[in-house]
C-alpha cells in the first residue's frame, strides 16, 4: 500500500481545505447576520454575534496562511 502523498495532490489537498475554511468562514458571517439582524436596533447584540465574527475572522486568517505557507 502507498501511503506517499505526491505534491500535486498535496497541493490539491491544501486548495480544498482552504476553501472548506473559507466555507465555514462566510457561514460564520451568515449566523452573525442572521442574530443581528433579529436584534431589534436598539438592543446591544448579542455576544454570539460577536463570536461567530471572531471565528470567521480566525477561519479566514487561517485560511490566509495556509496559502502562504504553501
Amino acid at each position: 500500500m502507498n501511503t506517499t502523498i505526491e505534491p500535486s495532490g498535496t497541493m490539491a489537498m491544501t486548495a480544498q481545505l482552504r476553501l472548506r475554511l473559507l466555507d465555514l468562514a462566510r457561514r460564520q458571517e451568515e449566523l452573525a447576520a442572521n442574530e443581528a439582524a433579529a436584534t431589534p436596533y436598539w438592543m446591544p447584540q448579542p455576544a454570539t454575534v460577536h463570536g461567530h465574527r471572531n471565528a470567521a475572522d480566525a477561519l479566514r486568517a487561517e485560511a490566509d496562511r495556509l496559502l502562504a505557507a504553501s
